[in-house]
């Protein structure tokens, strides 16, 4: 499997709410130096990721678009993407621009920094899910 390939199905795994309840399904996914600046504007760390991600409520995964790599150094893997959120009909409901560090630690990667920056929609729009 191509690393861009992999990377995705990782980066998909993380949106997945079946993985996001799992604490243990999502930790094996994040470096134990793992830090995120949220698009929320919160900065969390493991801990505080897992604690915040097992109180989440219940929506179906985003969806992933524009998805690219560049690599950063061997063993490491920029990740860029742009993810819409659903609602419980399925409809956007908003977008944001997402890039992630991904590292290959002992044979596996791990994501070890993620960003979230909220995508405006222009009012009276409903958010693209186009590219």
């Amino acid at each position: 499997m191509r690393i861009e390939d992999h990377l995705r199905s990782l980066e998909e795994q993380l949106l997945d709410p079946a993985v996001r309840h799992n604490s243990e399904l999502a930790a094996s996914l994040l470096a134990d130096d793992f830090i995120e600046f949220g698009s929320s504007g919160r900065v969390f760390n493991k801990a505080s990721i897992l604690e915040d991600l097992k109180n989440e409520p219940p929506r179906p995964a985003s969806l992933l678009s524009d998805f690219s790599i560049r690599e950063i150094a061997p063993n490491a893997v920029l990740a860029t993407y742009k993810a819409t959120r659903r609602n419980a009909n399925g409809e956007p409901i908003g977008q944001s621009w997402r890039s992630s560090l991904w590292t290959n630690i002992d044979g596996r990667w791990q994501v070890t920094f993620h960003q979230g920056t909220p995508i405006p929609t222009p009012p009276g729009e409903a958010p693209s899910t186009q590219k």
